[in-house]
């Protein structure tokens, strides 16, 4: 099935492009002195000591992308990753409307398509500086959103998957079906547990700590996704 084959290629470099994009900002923060005195100096904001935030939450993947030069790396990612995400949605609903005989846009399709303008609308205001309570909870709204969507969209599609696992049976890996499952459940107990922590003032470094791995954690689904279709022809 043509579907197929494009939704692993999609899955692959939705999985790819984002990782390497916020590791990489994560380097240049770290490593600002090879680029001292040349054009892609580091800001200072942008610049942080040695430390893996995955396990210690010293800095934000905000902070780690948001300012020179780091942002012409993260920006362009996003904006990259969130096309990707169109397309990689657009046709798991082909893909279902062709096992269903159906012609209808499936809910996965429109949450996912969400999350994916939210990520450009987040992409676009990093780094944007105003001094104004509002904006700032504007930011936290859009990024938010990006996180709910894509969980809902991730978990309406394994639902489907699920239904129709009998007509997949020769295109698919059925366990990691059910390592998709699992990984969306996480994801989800992992953000409803966390909401408290998230909503009150302090615990810094456990907050950029669970930014840094749950970001991860959505974007295991999609290599996840190329592992379980198998290679059509």
């Amino acid at each position: 099935m043509r579907e197929i084959t494009q939704i692993r290629k999609l899955s692959l470099w939705i999985f790819i492009v984002p990782l390497i994009a916020i590791n990489l900002c994560l380097i240049i923060s770290q490593n600002y002195e090879f680029l001292e005195d040349t054009f892609f100096t580091v800001d200072q904001i942008g610049r942080s000591n040695f430390s893996i935030p995955y396990l210690d939450g010293s800095l934000s993947i905000s902070r780690a992308s948001r300012t020179f030069p780091q942002y012409l790396i993260f920006k362009p990612s996003m904006f990259l990753t969130s096309i990707l995400l169109f397309f990689y949605w657009k046709y798991n609903n082909e893909l279902v409307n062709s096992l269903n005989s159906t012609n209808i846009t499936y809910k996965f399709k429109t949450f996912g398509i969400l999350s994916a303008f939210f990520l450009i609308i987040h992409s676009l205001l990093l780094g944007i500086k105003f001094d104004i309570q509002i904006y700032k909870l504007f930011r936290r709204v859009i990024l938010l959103a990006f996180i709910i969507f894509e969980i809902i969209a991730q978990g309406i599609l394994v639902y489907h998957l699920f239904k129709l696992k009998i007509k997949l049976k020769k295109f698919v890996n059925k366990n990691i079906l059910i390592l998709k499952f699992i990984l969306v459940v996480l994801l989800s107990s992992v953000a409803i547990l966390s909401l408290p922590i998230l909503l009150t003032k302090g615990n810094t470094h456990f907050k950029h700590a669970l930014e840094w791995n749950y970001f991860v954690g959505v974007i295991t689904f999609y290599l996840l996704s190329r592992f379980f279709w198998r290679r059509t022809t």
